[in-house]
């Protein structure tokens, strides 16, 4: 897949086709953040922990090569100017203790942090951010996953999560499977917000390669004002259930859907739904590549009204909307 910029727009090149395993390099862009020299170097789960337990801003946590077991958790701050990296390769891999057994890496109400370059695998949940701001996850492996790969949850803001590889999710409850989750659903308010509704705002999704077994990307209710671009989704794995039958579920308002390009689905490309009042719409969808061989549905399955269905979306296999013209 090759990605560039034309006038503010991602676009997408070549075939963009996904195809999963261990060989695989994860996906690269622009935008891409680059990891500085290291101030810390670890090579145990036991250096590791000692190392973000005593993070501060400006600090460039390198991990070795090699299997670091357990769960992760980032409770120290960086800065804008100075965050806090935490680097490795597809070689450093964090491990955690199957598909019960919790998140593999968390960002626990801390802000400005980068996550570069290693894997996360065999955990409850891959990467989990709740309460940061302005924080990166790039460049990530994240397989082998009881429930959703990366999750930015409780007021997560501002962040970017881009040209990760996703694969083999949904292994505790395959429609719990998703890729990238964004927000909270409207029945966990409660339990994770204290009756709040998420705002979990202005997040990045771009460029990340997702083969998953619920929805790619699940964007919730509450969201608001994120740009979903140039990723690339294989919905080989999506789970018929009657819910997770698209690659990309919009329930919030005011997001660009753009450049995306998918494969395999078993009903939809993309669709929009109404869970609260007022919300799933208000979002553009432009620019996407959607391939419906063999699926039962649309491209694009506005079942809100008020969004922006451009008539530069490309569909193979099917129609682009289940009724109605798209907008010129």
């Amino acid at each position: 897949m090759r990605i560039k910029y034309w006038t503010g727009a991602l676009i997408i090149a070549g075939s963009g086709v996904l195809v999963a395993g261990p060989a695989q390099a994860a996906p690269s862009g622009p935008g891409m953040v680059k990891c500085p020299r290291p101030t810390k170097t670890v090579g145990s789960a036991g250096q590791l922990k000692s190392a973000l337990a005593s993070a501060r801003p400006g600090d460039v946590i390198k991990m070795r090569p090699g299997v670091y077991r357990g769960n992760f958790v980032a409770r120290k701050s960086g800065l804008k100017n100075r965050p806090v990296f935490l680097c490795g390769t597809a070689a450093s891999v964090i491990q955690g203790g199957g598909p019960k057994g919790g998140y593999g890496f968390h960002i626990d109400r801390a802000n400005y942090w980068r996550l570069v370059g290693f894997t996360v695998k065999n955990s409850q949940k891959g990467v989990m951010a709740d309460r940061t701001t302005g924080s990166v996850i790039q460049s990530l492996t994240v397989h082998s996953i009881g429930d959703e790969a990366i999750h930015l949850r409780n007021f997560s803001r501002s962040n970017i999560v881009q040209y990760n590889r996703v694969y083999n999710t949904g292994l505790r409850k395959p429609q719990f499977g998703e890729g990238v989750y964004i927000g909270t659903a409207e029945s966990n308010w409660k339990t994770y917000t204290g009756g709040r509704m998420d705002r979990s705002d202005g997040n990045w999704v771009r460029g990340n390669e997702i083969r998953s077994t619920a929805e790619a990307i699940d964007v919730k209710e509450g969201t608001r004002g994120g740009w979903i671009v140039g990723n690339v989704f294989d919905g080989s794995d999506l789970v018929d259930d009657g819910t997770n039958d698209s690659w990309v579920d919009v329930k919030g308002n005011d997001y660009v859907i753009e450049g995306n390009r998918g494969r395999r689905t078993p009903l939809d490309g993309f669709q929009t739904h109404e869970i609260v009042d007022g919300w799933g719409t208000g979002n553009v969808f432009r620019k996407n590549v959607i391939n419906l061989s063999g699926a039962r549905g649309v491209g694009i399955n506005d079942t809100v009204g008020g969004n922006t269905i451009a008539c530069d979306n490309k569909v193979t296999g099917g129609p682009l909307l289940k009724k109605g013209a798209c907008n010129k």
